[in-house]
């Protein structure tokens, strides 16, 4: 019986020292698009030419407004509020006649991004919650196209092409670290 219980030990101690950041979560955060990578949806936003690129010639590059995921459809109030500390000349020439037409523009948001995070260090550490470790990695590109009558008259980006973040979260009192607070709001 003593046996069997070393070997038990034994058999299972590589797994519970090595193997066990395998056990530990990972998180996807990938907004659905047509395109792989940021050098895919950059090289698709390249193609719209401004004052010639309709609205469904907008659709054949990847951009179509109503059935790509996460469009933000935007009015001239929405653009006149970002723009607000930029006076009338110094704004571009489709961004200042989006303005002067109002109603008649429309601004179409696009923002595709994946975001890989994955947590790593020690296993025993992390699901007691006394100190994590997770890194993410990802791109994000934003694409903003102003839009008077079906044709692009304007149109901006920008973006992340390479995203890495390492964060570390230290609870010294580990899973007790937020009991605290839950406490207090039991507490009347």
């Amino acid at each position: 019986m003593k046996t069997a219980n070393l070997f038990i030990v034994v058999a299972l101690t590589p797994f519970m020292l090595y193997g066990c950041t395998a056990f530990l979560p990972t998180s996807k955060e990938i907004v659905r698009v047509p395109w792989d990578s940021y050098q895919d949806v950059q090289a698709a936003y390249e193609k719209v030419a401004r004052n010639q690129t309709t609205v469904h010639q907008l659709k054949k590059v990847g951009f179509d407004i109503y059935s790509t995921p996460n469009v933000k459809i935007l009015n001239y109030i929405d653009i006149a509020a970002t723009i607000q500390n930029i006076k009338y000349e110094d704004l571009s020439g489709g961004l200042a006649q989006c303005i002067k037409v109002r109603e008649n523009c429309r601004g179409y948001q696009i923002e595709p991004k994946v975001m890989v995070n994955e947590r790593h260090g020690n296993f025993w550490l992390d699901i007691f919650n006394f100190k994590r470790k997770t890194k993410g990695t990802g791109w994000r590109f934003k694409a903003i196209f102003l839009v008077i009558n079906d044709v692009i008259v304007d149109k901006f980006w920008d973006g992340d092409p390479k995203i890495i973040e390492d964060r570390e979260t230290k609870n010294p009192l580990g899973p007790l670290q937020e009991a605290g607070g839950l406490i207090l709001r039991l507490v009347p």
